[in-house]
């Protein structure tokens, strides 16, 4: 859908939620996606990162984030190093959490890319224009979709000159 001015107020307030119940493990969370990228076509999923100081404390704060209707989900191959929630527990997501430590690569990863993104307008259009190409050429398969996108952040972060 189009972009949607309210995704920032619901990641503060998904953030808010966060470091409350996290009461002082989790230390920062950052809007990624393409829901903090204004302006760009993006699904409906408000997607976000936080971190933690030390890596014992992601299961005491992935508990804490379960509490606040979140559910596990298999953590992604690229991002060994983090743990993946979604909102809600049952049905359609709205809501995903990457969990790690700071600076982990997941997150120099990720916010790399949304600064990128954020910083120059043509880079973000291509990459709009390239995810509706990608969201047509699978019908709608979002696992499909999901490899396939993966496959130009590879090549963005290449140009960008990250650690693989």
């Amino acid at each position: 859908m189009h972009y949607d001015p309210r995704w920032r107020q619901e990641f503060e307030q998904t953030k808010s939620s966060i470091l409350q119940s996290c009461q002082g493990d989790v230390i920062d969370v950052q809007h990624i996606g393409s829901t903090a990228i204004s302006g760009l076509i993006a699904q409906p999923i408000i997607d976000a990162i936080a971190a933690v100081a030390d890596d014992a404390l992601i299961p005491e704060a992935a508990l804490a984030i379960e509490g606040l209707y979140f559910r596990q989900l298999p953590t992604p191959a690229w991002a060994t190093d983090s743990l993946w929630l979604a909102k809600p527990r049952h049905g359609e997501i709205t809501h995903r959490i990457v969990l790690t430590r700071q600076e982990t690569p997941v997150w120099r990863r990720v916010l790399a890319v949304r600064d990128a993104l954020r910083e120059n307008r043509q880079r973000a259009i291509a990459f709009e224009e390239t995810k509706v190409k990608l969201w047509k050429a699978g019908e709608g398969d979002s696992d499909q979709y999901d490899r396939d996108k993966a496959l130009f952040f590879t090549h963005l972060e290449e140009q960008l000159g990250l650690e693989l």
